[in-house]
């Protein structure tokens, strides 16, 4: 799967699971913060990655990308996720927490790991520096 395959995968898989829109996620294998929001609404799911400028959303089990006008498919079992990336025919499996998501991306046989911001106060994954969280 492609990097940005992966975090919209583990940005829909968290607004699945948890219940909780999402407003960013950490990509520790890129170790950057990447612009992704999605939220959840039943089985329907709408997401927008702004690092590409691209929607993404549908509903399960096929979730559309419109940056790379593919479909990945996504099954959701408990906390556990899996599905198929059509474009690069990789499948993967996810567990979700609270915070995080991690991805197992079987094209590439490895592990990837996702912390998760939500819109609810007290979700983000980053602690604010001293100087950002003084009011003047």
């Amino acid at each position: 799967m492609f990097a940005h395959t992966r975090a919209m995968v583990a940005a829909a898989a968290h607004a699945f699971v948890v219940g909780r829109k999402v407003a960013g996620v950490f990509d520790h294998s890129a170790r950057r913060d990447l612009r992704i929001a999605a939220e959840s609404r039943g089985d329907q799911l709408q997401g927008f990655d702004g690092d590409r400028g691209a929607k993404f959303g549908g509903t399960l089990p096929e979730l559309y990308d419109a940056g790379d006008e593919a479909f990945i498919s996504m099954e959701i079992d408990g906390e556990k996720v899996r599905g198929h990336d059509r474009t690069t025919s990789h499948s993967y499996m996810a567990q979700v927490t609270d915070r995080l998501v991690h991805l197992y991306d079987y094209g590439e046989g490895a592990w990837f790991t996702f912390d998760i911001r939500s819109t609810e106060a007290g979700h983000g994954y980053r602690e604010a520096a001293p100087e950002e969280s003084r009011s003047e």
